[in-house]
């Protein structure tokens, strides 16, 4: 009998690891954070290489990682606060620029980013692609930290991933009644938070707008960044619970805290199936080091949100493999 895995723990056969992608999307949706769903994936394919020579000919090896991955997420989040975005913390109302720093969260508290190269598959079905994108769009993700671990699980693997219910009962050690309920119940705590996901393409007229953006944030013309968003627009900057509320106060923003941005350059990235760019600011000395990663909602041909992930630790981007720094 063939094994999966051969030799030490970082020399899995090629069969083990071409599932690690979409195995590491689905441990995003469910953590909420890239850098656990590296760690949760990591930890799949140990207990799997482990556990192989009672597995080999019981079941199909991609239920089996699944299953392995479901039980690593579930016992991470045992215990666990939710991760969240800083406009959808409870009793965490909007402040004013001038107060906006007042308070700051660990990491752990936060929806993290994920690129879109990390979890997203290169070829396959464009339809299937476009779902997958928007299944990480960070509304979506920080939606799904509402649901109850084995909720959250359900409702990815039915309605993301398209298993049968007596394939996620069989996952989850229950019944096809207990899952149906689970989805109805997780459906329903979804839609009263806003977290279902909708096709959200861009057009010639949006790629124009984010090279306008590119354009204004790079020369710091601020009146001419401000003309593109929508009056109402938002934004705020994990790992702060400051968030920013209309287009005044974000231009307000930019020309007194954050004018330390002047100098920098965007570079456009894929993440969480949105667009996304990550910001260098100058350095002193020379050359330019990472600030913040970038993600945009567009709508009605305007930016309609900005959520500026700060890379404060310097360990962000190189997480993400994206440069340390820029000459």
């Amino acid at each position: 009998m063939t094994s999966v895995a051969i030799g030490p723990t970082d020399q899995l056969d090629p069969r083990l690891l071409e599932h690690r992608r979409e195995l590491t999307g689905y441990c995003y949706r469910m953590l909420g954070s890239s850098f656990d769903a590296e760690d949760a994936v990591q930890e799949t394919l140990v207990r799997a290489w482990r556990g192989i020579a009672d597995f080999e000919g019981r079941s199909a090896l991609r239920s089996w990682l699944y299953k392995i991955a479901t039980n690593v997420c579930l016992d991470q989040l045992s215990g666990r606060k939710r991760r969240a975005l800083p406009m959808d913390l409870s009793g965490s109302p909007w402040q004013p620029v001038e107060s906006s720093l007042a308070a700051r969260r660990p990491g752990t508290a936060w929806v993290e980013p994920v690129l879109d190269r990390q979890v997203i598959p290169d070829d396959g079905d464009p339809a299937e692609r476009a779902v997958a994108r928007e299944s990480v769009r960070l509304a979506f993700v920080a939606a799904l930290q509402h649901l109850p671990p084995r909720q959250r699980a359900v409702l990815i693997l039915r309605e993301v991933l398209r298993w049968k219910a007596d394939e996620v009962a069989q996952l989850l050690d229950t019944t096809v009644a207990s899952v149906n309920s689970a989805l109805q119940r997780a459906r329903a705590t979804l839609a009263g938070v806003g977290g279902v996901p909708e096709p959200r393409p861009l057009d010639e007229d949006d790629r124009d707008l984010l090279a306008r953006y590119v354009d204004a944030f790079e020369r710091y013309d601020i009146d001419a960044f401000v003309r593109l968003l929508h009056e109402d627009a938002t934004q705020h900057m994990p790992p702060f619970e400051m968030w920013l509320r209309g287009a005044g106060d974000i231009g307000t923003w930019m020309l007194g805290p954050g004018s330390g941005c002047r100098g920098s350059v965007l570079i456009p990235v894929e993440a969480n199936g949105a667009p996304a760019f990550a910001q260098y600011k100058p350095a002193e000395g020379g050359g330019r080091l990472p600030w913040a990663l970038h993600e945009l909602e567009v709508s009605g041909g305007r930016i309609a949100h900005i959520t500026s992930f700060l890379d404060l630790e310097q360990s962000l981007f190189v997480h993400l493999g994206l440069p340390a720094r820029l000459p």
